[in-house]
Formats: C-alpha cells, structure tokens, sequence
C-alpha cells in the first residue's frame, strides 16, 4: 500500500506524513513537495492506494491538480488538505472530483478519524444487521439503515453540520459517510443521490 502526500510546506507535509504512518503502519508513505514529481515517485513505490494534497501548490492553477490526479486514478481517494476555510473552496474541490476536504486548522485526531474511515469498506449487513435493496440494472445495491437515514436526511434538505448536530458526530465522519453512500450508489453529488433513491424506491417520488 502506497500513500501520497503532497504539500510544499515541508512541516505540514512531514506532520501529514507521520499522521499516515499512525493509521496505516505497514503502508508505504511518500512525501513529495511539488505535483510534477508525483509519475516518477509512483514508478519508483507503487501504485496510489490514497492522495492527500494541498489545494495551493506552487504551480498550479486552481483545482488542476485535483482534476489532473482524478483523471489518471480515478477510483483512488483524494483528500484535499488546506489552509482556506470550506464552503466555496470545498464544494470547488469536490466539485473537482476530490473526496475529502479537511482544513488544515482541524485537529489532528479529527483529520486521522477522516482518512481512517476511507479504508474501511463500507457492508452494510455488519454495520447494524439489516439493509435495504434497490434492483438497478446492474444488479442489486445494498444500503445500510445508517446509509438509508442519509438518504433521508439529504431529503430533508440538512447540511453536513445538521447532520452532524443530529447524529452526535463530526462533520467529518458526515463527509466519509456520505463518501461511502455516493460510491455505493455510483454517484457524485447529494443531488444524483436523491434522484437515484427516488427512481429505486428508497424515496417517495
């Protein structure tokens, strides 16, 4: 397992870096300070498993980099760390094609907390033993009831602080909940996953 960092700063990258190796000992972490060294580094340790990137790199423009890395590693998670606060930088981001983003003002144990829950598959008969179906062309998509409360919720029109407020926990395990329940579902926004729980079923139309 190879894990990307990429950060300019060299203090945040270590720390970002020593915080990887706290989650996953066994995994190979690779700090690289400019984006251009990102090809050479994979060649050299190995395929990507995930990307944590600083959204201000000398060089780039914009979100370049994040719609740069997604193009070529598409099914890797992305998680944006920056100094600037979320809102328009966040949904721009995600926008983008990024799967996390955590300000860099965030705790230590909560940023950790984020980035854990991206490893961990989400299956939905142990996660409190029962699930929802929804038939789809594909195949059948299984969704667990906190999965299906989501759902819900998103209906209800909650932002990831209501969410939050309302489930005891932090915003930030809201996002990697709501990460698992777009891939589940192959979608990329609260809006696609609205109009795919009402054409299988999980709402009323």
């Amino acid at each position: 397992m190879s894990l990307y960092v990429i950060d300019d700063h060299p203090l945040v990258r270590q720390a970002l870096g020593m915080l990887l190796r706290r989650i996953k000992p066994a995994a190979k972490v690779v700090e690289l300070e400019k984006l251009s060294e990102l090809q050479a580094a994979i060649i050299k340790n190995g395929a990507p498993d995930l990307f944590v990137l600083d959204l201000l790199l000398p060089g780039v423009k914009g979100v370049t980099a994040i719609s740069d890395i997604k193009a070529m590693y598409n099914e890797v998670p992305l998680v944006v760390i920056s100094a600037m606060p979320s809102g328009e930088a966040e949904d721009t981001c995600l926008e983008a094609g990024a799967d996390l983003y955590i300000e860099k003002s965030t705790q230590a144990s909560d940023i950790s907390a984020a980035i854990s829950g991206l490893f961990h598959e989400d299956k939905p008969a142990e996660e409190d033993g029962e699930e929802e179906v929804a038939a789809t062309a594909g195949g059948e998509t299984k969704l667990s009831k906190r999965q299906k409360q989501l759902i819900l919720m998103l209906d209800r029109g909650l932002s990831n602080r209501d969410i939050a407020m309302e489930l005891n926990i932090s915003e930030h395990t809201v996002k990697v909940h709501l990460w698992r329940l777009f891939r589940r579902l192959n979608v990329k926004s609260r809006t696609q996953t609205l109009h795919f729980a009402r054409m299988h079923g999980f709402l009323m139309s």
